[in-house]
């Protein structure tokens, strides 16, 4: 009776085991299944290897300034391709023990480094440090892009796998050194070692190496041209791993810390971001897609652009008390070639540029239309118009002063910015007649359809207007704005090459010679004196409602500069008229 229940009770008890068992199989199928597919699917979507391993680099566009000095270049620069077994074994040993300690010993993927990285990165409470192997990078820098998320990563760790059993170790390396980003547009060892050293990389010295090795954490903030002193830093801890894992003797590691160092190449242009940002899109308008690097010669005044932009800052600093953080400046010549071109005080904190893609109110250098047209329809500089009060519905303008001043001539109202008198002429020309005559100067923006537009309530581009004023000084011929002068492949083919553009006449020698008139009477006794400085010298004042924007424009026999201040968040500035600070930057940048 008992061993028939001992039976029973082991039978019971198998039963429930098994049913645990093909619970937990189940349960295992249940998870497995999905991580399977999401693999598979991962396998099936990964990109072609051995087409990636073999593709060429993007071309790559060098911009240069018209004496020939580099202002910036665009795309992925290598140069020539190197092994590692070409590199000083002290090189490749500065960069293997910082990035990837264990590399020669791995079989793509590093566990001990990923564990600490992870470890690290929960008890910081973010992303403090990668794990990543010199396997992973290349295989995330040939095949992948940057975009941090869980497909990319299992990809990443599949691809590092597949390197690891079709390439050697050297041959992994090699890719690594040859492909990896060092900052400042150089991709590549022998890239780097040229532009921050100005000596191939088979030549550099221990202390270069350790700065080239510090720059793969953070190439942007490491390089020796941007910060000497933190990539001195930086290299001083890639020295001391250096000298951790007996690679160097503690009497090698103070003698290399007073090794010299090579004179990198610095951007010729400073300030000419830009430019070059605008530059670059006027060359894939008229070169299309390129198949091979090529470098531009433009219109870029060097030293004009370093003086325009070294002003705008000193001046924009000096007013911040008025609450002023921004300013743009863009001067032409005659015929529409960008002499200088600062969209902003801070290019690497907004890449927005002012001068070609914002739209702000000119306020009364709008004017020049209204009187433009006037003069168009018969009207001289000594006629006799009304500054009489005048109301439009509900709308009643006032003169900056709040007085009116009766009769007065053309030449007057307009030095003087007077508000009444232009809204009348405005009205008396019809409000239609003075957007046909700013479009046909070169405004590309929709024009309110109302008398406030006279007095400059319609938002603009800096560069329209400043083609429109060109276009009185350049004796009434339209402008179109360009800044390239020739494109050519670095064999020394030439792509491209600009043809004076044809001559279109807008407006007669009769209406540009009375414009200019009003222009002028605007510095010798009208708003904008503060920036006469005794040439022949045209320009007009402009505030907009509030103080939100102010500019000067103007000319003189060679060239046009238009100058804006204001703030990106359109706040108002406290006591800022285009009389004053503008006129004052657009003075010094002339003189």
């Amino acid at each position: 009776m008992v061993k028939r229940t001992k039976k029973r009770k082991n039978s019971k008890s198998k039963k429930k085991k098994k049913s645990c068992l093909f619970k937990y199989i189940r349960l295992a199928g249940f998870v497995a299944l999905p991580m399977l597919l999401y693999i598979a699917y991962c396998i099936i979507t990964l990109p072609d290897m051995e087409e990636a391993i073999n593709r060429t680099r993007l071309p790559s566009t060098t911009i240069l300034a018209e004496n020939g000095n580099e202002v910036q270049s665009f795309g992925t620069v290598y140069s020539e391709f190197v092994r590692s077994e070409e590199l000083p074994q002290y090189l490749v040993d500065a960069i293997v023990f910082t990035e990837d300690k264990r590399f020669y010993n791995h079989f793509g993927f590093d566990i001990i480094s990923f564990t600490r990285a992870m470890i690290t990165n929960i008890f910081a409470g973010r992303y403090a440090q990668g794990g990543s192997t010199i396997t992973q990078q290349v295989a995330k820098n040939l095949f992948l892009t940057n975009k941090k998320t869980i497909n990319r990563k299992v990809q990443e760790l599949l691809l590092a796998f597949w390197l690891e059993s079709k390439l050697s170790k050297e041959q992994i390396l090699s890719l690594y050194l040859n492909r990896v980003y060092f900052g400042h547009g150089a991709y590549g060892i022998e890239a780097a070692s040229q532009k921050y050293f100005q000596k191939t990389s088979r030549d550099v010295n221990i202390l270069e190496s350790a700065i080239l090795a510090g720059m793969l954490k953070a190439p942007s903030k490491y390089n020796p041209i941007r910060s000497k002193d933190d990539a001195l830093k930086r290299a001083n801890v890639v020295l001391g791993i250096m000298h951790e894992n007996l690679l160097l003797s503690d009497k090698d590691l103070e003698r290399v810390k007073n090794m010299p160092l090579g004179k990198g190449k610095e951007a010729k242009v400073k300030n000419g971001a830009y430019f070059a940002d605008w530059a670059l899109n006027e060359i894939k308008n008229n070169v299309g897609e390129q198949e091979t690097d090529v470098y531009a010669i433009t219109t870029l005044d060097q030293d004009l652009q370093e003086k325009a932009s070294l002003i705008l800052h000193e001046e924009i600093e000096k007013a911040k008390d008025f609450n002023v953080t921004n300013g743009a400046v863009i001067i032409m010549d005659y015929h529409g070639a960008i002499k200088a071109m600062v969209g902003g005080i801070d290019y690497f904190d907004s890449q927005f540029n002012r001068t070609t893609q914002a739209l702000r109110q000119p306020g009364s250098a709008f004017k020049l239309f209204v009187y433009l047209t006037a003069i168009q329809k018969g009207f001289a500089p000594d006629d006799i118009i009304s500054d009489k009060p005048v109301k439009i519905g509900d709308w009643q303008p006032q003169n900056h002063d709040g007085r009116n001043y009766g009769d007065v001539t053309l030449r007057t109202a307009f030095a003087q910015s007077l508000n009444l008198a232009t809204v009348r002429l405005a009205k008396d020309m019809g409000i239609n007649n003075v957007i046909n005559t700013a479009k046909k100067a070169g405004i590309t923006t929709v024009l309110e359809n109302d008398l406030s537009l006279s007095l400059g309530s319609s938002s603009v581009k800096m560069i329209d207007m400043a083609r429109a004023y060109a276009s009185i000084a350049n004796g009434g011929f339209s402008v179109w704005p360009y800044s390239i002068k020739e494109v050519y492949s670095n064999e020394g083919f030439q792509l491209y090459q600009r043809n004076p553009s044809e001559k279109i006449r807008i407006f007669n020698e009769k209406e540009v010679d009375y414009m200019r008139k009003l222009l002028r009477e605007v510095l010798k006794t009208g708003t904008g004196r503060y920036a006469h400085y005794g040439k022949e010298v045209f320009g007009k004042t402009g505030t907009s409602q509030d103080n939100r924007d102010a500019w000067f424009i103007g000319f003189d026999e060679e060239k046009i500069c238009a100058v804006w201040v204001g703030n990106d968040d359109n706040s108002p500035m406290q006591g800022i008229y285009g009389s004053g600070l503008p006129a004052r930057i657009w003075k010094k940048i002339m003189q």
